[in-house]
């Protein structure tokens, strides 16, 4: 299994695609679930990992892959794709973002990772008032790069809330 491992501190190497960090940008670990571009806060991310079957847990929901060992930490995984309502498809690009949030370790799996985005306050924008039967409560923002769209997320807050059901 191979790693990737992001320190808050750090630039990540190759993946950080502008300059100089600015106090008032924030930087975003950006991947994709299906067609759509997600954005979460790169100091929320412990590391990347490639897919690997965790050990299933019985009477897990469908979204909750199981758990893996990491270097001695039962990491429970759940699959992003399936608790969003999406497809799931496991291709040589599936990867598992490991997180701390919420005081414990996350691991999600997303179709790809893209690449680290520095992104200045005046490049994202409050989500749009959408119809109640559209639960937008874990979008932060949007964000315009060139000519994609980025949806940004509360990742904490959606692993953290009881529906998510990680966390009591």
């Amino acid at each position: 299994m191979t790693s990737t491992e992001l320190a808050p501190s750090s630039n990540a190497g190759a993946l950080v695609t502008t300059s100089a960090a600015k106090n008032d940008s924030q930087q975003f670990l950006t991947f994709r679930i299906g067609a759509e571009e997600y954005g979460i806060d790169i100091l929320k991310v412990q590391e990347i990992r490639s897919y690997e079957a965790p050990t299933r847990i019985a009477h897990a929901p469908p979204f909750v892959k199981g758990v893996v060992n990491l270097r001695g930490v039962i990491v429970p995984i759940v699959d992003l794709r399936l608790r969003l309502g999406c497809t799931a498809e496991y291709t040589s690009f599936t990867v598992v973002v490991v997180l701390n949030v919420c005081g414990r370790v996350v691991g999600i799996v997303v179709d790809s990772v893209s690449d680290v985005l520095e992104m200045a306050p005046g490049t994202i924008k409050e989500p749009p008032e959408i119809s109640a039967s559209i639960d937008t409560r874990f979008v932060t923002g949007l964000g315009k790069v060139n000519e994609r769209m980025l949806i940004l997320l509360d990742i904490e807050g959606m692993v953290g809330s009881p529906d998510f059901g990680l966390i009591d």
